[in-house]
């Protein structure tokens, strides 16, 4: 638990739900509802999402669908993560937790903690990392749920913006090998390229095609 307050991204979770519970309250979601989102859904633009859609008067079905198709994104960050888990007598049902955890915190923090330590531990402190985040953002939306009449949209929307800045920044220190810088700045080069495209998709355009070359570029320089 130390060490979620060891990381200056759970100061940034916890600004990011504060502007998770502002619109929750203002699309007159229940606090109680808001919670169970962030301990469920626990992943900010997805919960978002899920709020607006509803709001608009979406079924529950296309919202399901909705926050599903932006939760795939978090789907090679649990393939990356669980293997570090994984030590003699490592049970499936230990790491189920481990998955549900696994968004873009968790999955920084875990390359930056995890090789100090001991693989037997990993799933225990990765269990005690998540549920320090999880608090914090539950926290979070109460305090933002309490205080949305005086959250303007426009100051919500700023500190959402927070979130992939600080991400990005986190990234870009944690990445040592070559491939990884490479990865990391082909894909900030190609993304305004890909948004040229209006395709929806510059995002994952963008990243497949920088983490491709990075990749080849590796297994070149390994030959």
């Amino acid at each position: 638990m130390s060490s979620t307050a060891s990381t200056i991204l759970s100061l940034v979770l916890f600004v990011t739900y504060i502007g998770i519970g502002a619109p929750a309250h203002d699309t007159h979601f229940s606090l109680a509802w808001a919670l169970l989102g962030t301990a469920l859904v626990w992943a900010g633009p997805a919960q978002i999402i899920l709020i607006t859609t509803l709001a608009s008067g979406a079924g529950i079905l296309q919202s399901a669908i909705a926050v599903t198709m932006s939760a795939i994104r978090l789907f090679p960050m649990v393939v990356a993560v669980l293997p570090m888990m994984r030590a003699d007598g490592t049970k499936r049902r230990h790491l189920v937790l481990i998955a549900h955890f696994t968004a873009v915190t968790l999955w920084v923090e875990c390359y930056r903690f995890l090789p100090l330590v001991p693989r037997k531990r990993r799933v225990a402190f990765v269990h005690g990392l998540g549920c320090g985040l999880l608090g914090i953002g539950l926290c979070a939306t109460v305090i933002g749920y309490l205080l949305a009449a005086n959250l303007t949209q426009t100051f919500a929307s700023a500190i959402l913006l927070l979130t992939p800045l600080a991400f990005l920044f986190s990234t870009a220190r944690n990445s040592r090998e070559l491939a990884d810088v490479l990865a990391l700045v082909l894909g900030l080069l190609f993304y305004p390229l890909a948004s040229l495209l209006n395709s929806g998709l510059d995002i994952l355009v963008s990243g497949v095609g920088a983490s491709t070359i990075a990749v080849l570029v590796h297994k070149w320089r390994e030959q």
